[in-house]
């Protein structure tokens, strides 16, 4: 499945203190936002659009590809 960028804006001040702190964790911003992301995407989107968007994406990695010559 494809990526897109996502961009905003947020305090600096507190980005670098949500940082600082989750260092001390070992936890990292990416994963956070990522399983919030999913929680979005679960809450809004109905089941049978995920389940055909998650068809999809099986059937893109099951297409044999062509040999390179």
């Amino acid at each position: 499945m494809s990526k897109s960028t996502i961009q905003m804006t947020y305090d600096s001040e507190k980005l670098g203190a949500i940082k600082q702190y989750m260092a001390k964790k070992e936890a990292d911003l990416n994963s956070e936002i990522d399983g919030f992301m999913q929680k979005l995407y679960e809450k809004y989107v109905p089941a049978p659009v995920r389940e055909y968007i998650d068809s999809r994406d099986g059937t893109d990695e099951a297409k044999p590809k062509k040999p390179v010559k």
